[in-house]
């Protein structure tokens, strides 16, 4: 174990995910297993340019593995951009003692936490937050699995209204960039159709789908639309589209929202930030510095930083196929 890091800082950054609270207790459970002080730095980057630092022990953590959000809080910086701010920040790490970084958050944290390393030569350590499951280097992010099961929660609800009333709803995710959590969510809801940034359906193939499932003799019908699908400007567009197209159809949007990012994290995601924040600490101790900490084949396997943020996650091929069969 390094010598050489006595103190380390923890932070929260970008939006929030279930999972996070796990994870920065982890963090400062392992630092105090390891007889390292640790710091929690309060409003991600901005609260590390203002100083606004709180020395964690075992017991400021307790009664948190099962709280979604962030005790840290979350805030964008727009002044960490510039090299001013960083200077500023490195000066407040150096004057409380903090020897090293462990960054909780999604790409443009990393980002961040990579830029302020090749600067100040500090070392860092990301754990990928995101619901969104769009990081390079891991197969599961804090918070997507939550986010899935809340998702599938929701649209089981809808879908005994679309049944009772003959209706064909559109639910809207998130997923700007990337349609994991619709893909899955639409598989595991069992989703009549389902679109995804990655895959280009095209209106007349959603046509055609509906249509068929009418045919079918399906009353209700739900389809599962990530929020950066190509095929529509937005998911009310597609509704007055389809209604124009398809008459027979008596449509409804629902469109989630940030209720996805919210709630208490599954056991799946309690266990991988518990897993992520060891590993994270004592990849610091080790003097390993610039990686992400990800689940890679079930085993916590460390990412260079840069691969995380410029790599692109894939959607699982296999899957697109699975909802294909399951769609039909």
């Amino acid at each position: 174990m390094s010598k050489n890091i006595k103190k380390i800082g923890v932070l929260t950054s970008g939006g929030d995910s279930p999972g996070m609270n796990a994870a920065i207790r982890s963090v400062v459970r392992t630092c105090a297993y390891h007889n390292v002080e640790c710091i929690g730095i309060y409003r991600g980057y901005q609260g590390m340019i203002e100083g606004d630092f709180k020395e964690m022990g075992p017991r400021s953590v307790n009664n948190i593995v099962n709280k979604g959000g962030t005790i840290l809080k979350s805030a964008r910086s727009k002044e960490f951009m510039t090299p001013e701010g960083r200077q500023k920040a490195y000066q407040n790490l150096k004057t409380a003692g903090v020897d090293a970084l462990v960054v909780i958050g999604g790409d443009g944290s990393f980002t961040g936490a990579e830029v302020f390393n090749n600067e100040f030569d500090f070392p860092v350590m990301g754990i990928p937050g995101t619901i969104d499951n769009d990081i390079f280097g891991t197969s599961h992010t804090l918070g997507y699995d939550t986010a899935l099961n809340t998702v599938v929660e929701v649209i089981d609800k809808i879908r005994d209204t679309a049944s009772s009333h003959n209706r064909l709803f559109f639910v809207e995710v998130m997923g700007r960039d990337a349609g994991h959590i619709a893909l899955n969510a639409g598989i595991g809801a069992g989703a009549e159709e389902i679109l995804i940034p990655e895959e280009d359906l095209g209106l007349d193939r959603l046509l055609d789908s509906l249509k068929k499932s009418k045919a079918s003799g399906k009353s209700s019908s739900i389809v599962v639309i990530a929020e950066g699908d190509k095929i529509g400007k937005n998911v009310f567009e597609l509704k007055d589209y389809v209604e124009a197209n398809l008459p027979e159809y008596d449509v409804r949007v629902s469109v989630l929202g940030h209720m996805q990012r919210g709630g208490a994290p599954s056991c799946f995601d309690r266990v991988l930030a518990s897993r992520l924040g060891v590993k994270a600490v004592e990849s610091l101790l080790e003097g390993k510095t610039n990686f992400m900490v990800g689940l890679l084949a079930d085993k916590v396997a460390l990412t260079p930083l840069e691969q995380a943020i410029k790599g692109h996650s894939e959607i699982d091929k296999e899957l697109l196929r699975v909802s294909d069969i399951m769609t039909t």
